[in-house]
C-alpha cells in the first residue's frame, strides 16, 4: 500500500540543503531575523540556548537536530550570554569558512552545522502543515546517523557530495517527521498517521487517489461508524475526509502541471475526475486559476532561485 509520508517527501522535492558550520566559545549570543523558509540546526559538539521568538528556550546538545520549518526570528547562545550580536544570514561566508562567536584561538565550546533546506516545490505550505513550529529531536540514533553524515558531506566534500546531500536531506526529513510525535504535530497527515485507525483510511485514500471514495468506504476502513469517523478524523485532520481528499488530488494535479507530461484529461483521470471540463472547474475553484493559467505561471517559476547566504 502506498506510503503517505514517502508520497509528501516525494511532492516536496527536497533536492539540496547549504550549511554553514558555526562555533562558539566562552561567553557569546548571536540573533538572526525570520528568514521564512526551513531551516535546521545540527548540533556537533559541545551545547548551546536557542531561544525562538514566542517559544519556550531550547537547551542544544551534541548530536540534536533542530527543524523550523518557517524560521522565524531567533537566538542562539552559549550559557550566561551577553546581549545578542544582530547577524544578517546574508552576509554570512559561503565559502565554506567557520563561522565563530565569542572568543577566538583555541578549540571552540560548541560546533554545529546551521543552514537550510532547498525544494523544487514552490509550495512551502506543505511541510509547515506537517509539523511544529519548533521540531526538536534527541536520542534517535538513526536521525543522529544521518545528522554525522550530513555533517561530513558538508564540511568535507568528496566526489558525488552534491548527489550524496540530496539523497540524506530526503532521508533526514522522513526521520525528523517520524521522530515527532503525533501529539506534538499539529492537526494534519503526521497526526492522522499517528493514529492507527485514521491511518488505515488515510493510506488508502493515498493510495487510490482516482477512486470515487465516500465516507462509508473510508469509515469501513478504520473500522468505525460514519459520524465516529467523521468526527475523528477532522479533529485529527484538521479537515474533514472529502475536503482532505480534494486538497490532496489538488496538490498532485498541481505537481503533474508542473511536470509538464500530462494532458489536462490524462492528470483528471490520474486524481479521479471523469472528464478534464470536471478537474478545471474543480482545480479553478481550489486553486483559484485555471489549469492552463497555472502550467504557464509554473513554467514561468520553473527555475528555483536558490536562497542567498
Amino acid at each position: 500500500m502506498t506510503d503517505p509520508l514517502s508520497q509528501l517527501i516525494d511532492l516536496l522535492k527536497p533536492r539540496a540543503a547549504f550549511a554553514n558550520v558555526i562555533s562558539g566559545k566562552g561567553a557569546w549570543a548571536v540573533r538572526f531575523p525570520a528568514y521564512g523558509k526551513p531551516g535546521f540546526c545540527i548540533m556537533l559538539e559541545g551545547s548551546c540556548e536557542l531561544v525562538v521568538d514566542g517559544h519556550a528556550p531550547v537547551a542544544l546538545e551534541a548530536g540534536d537536530f533542530v527543524l523550523l520549518p518557517t524560521t522565524p526570528a531567533f537566538t542562539l547562545s552559549s550559557a550566561d550570554a551577553p546581549p545578542p550580536l544582530p547577524l544578517d544570514p546574508d552576509a554570512l561566508p559561503s565559502d565554506g569558512r567557520e563561522v565563530r562567536h565569542g572568543d577566538g584561538g583555541d578549540t571552540p565550546d560548541m560546533r554545529s552545522l546551521g543552514g537550510a533546506f532547498l525544494f523544487d516545490n514552490p509550495d512551502p505550505t506543505l511541510l509547515v502543515a506537517l509539523l511544529p513550529a519548533i521540531v526538536h529531536v534527541r536520542g534517535a540514533h538513526r536521525l543522529q546517523q544521518l545528522v554525522t553524515m550530513v555533517a561530513e558531506e558538508t564540511t568535507t566534500p568528496g566526489p558525488g557530495s552534491d548527489a550524496m546531500l540530496s539523497r540524506l536531506i530526503d532521508l533526514l526529513l522522513v526521520e525528523a517527521m517520524r521522530s515527532t510525535t503525533a501529539g506534538d504535530a499539529p492537526p494534519g497527515l503526521l497526526r492522522g498517521l499517528g493514529d492507527a485507525r485514521l491511518a488505515n483510511a488515510l493510506k488508502r485514500m493515498h493510495a487510490r487517489i482516482d477512486h470515487a471514495w465516500s465516507v462509508a468506504e473510508l469509515a469501513d476502513a478504520a473500522a468505525m461508524s460514519r459520524s465516529t469517523f467523521h468526527e475523528r478524523f477532522t479533529r485529527t485532520v484538521g479537515v474533514a475526509p472529502m475536503a482532505y481528499l480534494l486538497d490532496w488530488r489538488m496538490q498532485v494535479a498541481k505537481d503533474l502541471i508542473r511536470q509538464g507530461r500530462l494532458d489536462a484529461a490524462r492528470i483528471a483521470e490520474r486524481v479521479g475526475y471523469g472528464s478534464g471540463s470536471a478537474f478545471s472547474v474543480a482545480f479553478r475553484r481550489h486553486v483559484g486559476v485555471a489549469p492552463s493559467r497555472y502550467a504557464g505561471e509554473a513554467s514561468h517559476d520553473a527555475s528555483p532561485v536558490e536562497p542567498s547566504r
